[in-house]
């Protein structure tokens, strides 16, 4: 990590939703998802708070580094029909070794539709491929 990376640093990605991120295509294997409204999926949404946090990272990593999430808690407190611009605001709020601390807020211009925090690790990205290709060589 450069050292640029430091806590309060802020970042703003702005979304329109499109029908391909509503409840029913999130699962669309099951057939129960598919009696949902057409809404923008939670799945969806933490996925939309993840690109943020990576983007706001992307700038402070070294070459061969990158993130993955580790752990969200966040909450889905309003409905987004497709067509609508979510904007997901971040805040680096922690930097623990490894381990950052996101708050995450989203909002489709009319609510509030959720917030919470977001974990990532900056990994090296050449050993975590190299664990995952010994993993899948242990499928049959």
């Amino acid at each position: 990590m450069k050292n640029t990376l430091i806590p309060n640093l802020e970042y703003q990605h702005c979304f329109t939703i499109p029908a391909s991120k509503i409840v029913r295509n999130l699962y669309p294997e099951s057939e129960l998802f598919q009696n949902f409204p057409e809404v923008f999926a939670t799945g969806f949404m933490v996925g939309l708070m993840e690109w943020a946090c990576i983007e706001l990272l992307a700038p402070h990593l070294e070459d061969g580094e990158g993130s993955l999430g580790i752990h969200i808690d966040v909450s889905h407190e309003a409905a987004t029909p497709p067509g609508m611009t979510v904007c997901v605001s971040t805040t680096l709020i922690t930097i623990e070794n490894r381990k950052l601390t996101f708050a995450v807020e989203a909002h489709d211009g009319q609510d509030m539709i959720g917030r919470g925090h977001h974990q990532r690790a900056v990994i090296l990205l050449d050993r975590f491929n190299e664990k995952v290709a010994k993993k899948a060589a242990c499928l049959p």
